[in-house]
């Protein structure tokens, strides 16, 4: 694969986020479900928005207080669908009960159509200073097949109404491999993304999700993702981001030197994250939990006074280790030395992995350099058995309703 000449974050500067403090936000609604989506979202339900705010509110208030906050996320869902008046009460009450660090990002996904200048300049003034776009492709008949509402233009209007408000930080996810889309229409859209300068690209294949409605086209027969397309297609990303300045510093993700999304850094470095909101994952003091997922049944169990946790488990002594490894291998920095490196590359398998170029070991730390084979890696690490006389976590605490 081709890879670029742009400087990659080092370990020490990836790492360091295992220090952060971040917050995740789940804003579940939606003008229309996408076909190949199967997050925690709902459609025709804006009736409900002001009670589901309250209940994120009263949520946060039942959390501990904790530390400040060095990145916030508000994912969905879409939330530029809700009054920014709605997002700025959940944002100023993470700011009260944890406190915000300074220079913290504060992330707000988007869809283009949503966002006119109003609603730019709103969110803004709210506290937000990262936008993260749903753009998904510059082409008209790919972004019909994917059922989304905007066209091309309307990527280009809502990017330049960001800058007008004052966003120095902006982003747009990208999806490749529609079977409509061709490599014509991949190159174009690339391009485009491009010129228009954002600061932050993250690039995704199409995926075939169980229960959604494109995977219950696919089982009636129209055409599925192709995986060899797709590997070209990625690779093209590669190297046409690269060509403009992009770094890639995780599997999906590039960014301009500085522009990497901290919350995303922190997650990978297996610092701590807290969230709200239905269906969301959090990870606080050595233990992975998640929300209920069904938004009728979060809000019910917040209005009964009770925290809204549907699952959890201790992530610690030989997990916690496998856990470093399997979030910190999206890095393109890949993770530093430690017990977990040392019995992947002493198996068969990680040997194999390592002689074929999917692995190896620079400046000290164990990367993956054949990205798009890192599902096969995670395989691997999965499949680790701790080495004899490593003492097991005592505790694994797996709740659910």
């Amino acid at each position: 694969m081709m890879t670029s000449d742009v400087r990659h974050l080092s370990g020490a500067e990836v790492d360091r986020h295992v220090e952060d403090a971040a917050a995740y936000v789940h804003i579940p609604f939606c003008s229309a479900v996408c076909p190949y989506c199967d997050f925690a979202v709902v459609a025709g339900a804006d009736d409900r928005i002001g009670r589901y705010v309250d209940a994120v509110l009263a949520e946060i208030a039942m959390s501990p207080r904790w530390r400040p906050l060095d990145s916030v996320y508000f994912g969905g869902g879409t939330p530029s669908h809700v009054d920014p008046a709605h997002l700025r009460r959940i944002l100023d009450a993470l700011a009260s009960h944890h406190g915000l660090a300074n220079g913290s990002e504060v992330t707000v996904e988007a869809n283009p159509e949503d966002f006119g200048p109003q609603r730019a300049s709103e969110l803004f003034s709210a506290g937000f200073n990262r936008v993260s776009f749903g753009a998904q492709s510059f082409d008209d008949a790919v972004l019909a097949r994917l059922g989304r509402r905007h066209d091309a233009g309307d990527i280009e209007v809502s990017l330049a109404n960001a800058r007008s408000a004052g966003f120095q930080n902006a982003s747009m996810d990208l999806i490749f491999g529609t079977p409509v889309e061709r490599n014509e229409s991949w190159m174009a859209t690339l391009r485009r993304a491009v010129a228009l300068e954002p600061d932050h690209i993250s690039c995704y294949a199409l995926t075939v999700e169980p229960g959604t409605p494109l995977h219950r086209d696919v089982k009636a027969g129209a055409p599925a993702p192709d995986p060899d397309t797709q590997a070209d297609r990625y690779e093209m990303a590669e190297r046409i981001l690269g060509e403009a300045g992009l770094g890639r510093y995780e599997v999906s993700n590039w960014s301009r030197p500085g522009r990497e999304c901290r919350y995303n850094l922190t997650v990978w470095a297996q610092g701590e994250y807290e969230a709200y909101g239905n269906g969301a994952h959090r990870f606080v003091d050595g233990v992975r939990s998640h929300n209920i997922r069904r938004m009728d049944a979060y809000i019910d169990r917040i209005e009964q006074g009770v925290r809204p946790i549907s699952g959890s488990e201790l992530v610690r002594g030989w997990d916690g280790e496998i856990d470093r490894l399997f979030v910190g291998l999206r890095r393109s920095a890949g993770v530093r030395p430690g017990p977990g490196v040392d019995a992947l590359l002493g198996t068969r398998g990680g040997g194999v992995l390592r002689h074929a170029g999917v692995i190896d070991v620079l400046e000290g730390r164990l990367v993956v350099t054949r990205p798009l084979l890192t599902d096969e890696v995670h395989r691997q690490v999965l499949d680790l058995s701790p080495p004899q006389g490593w003492v097991e976590a005592l505790e694994r605490d797996n709740l659910s309703d």
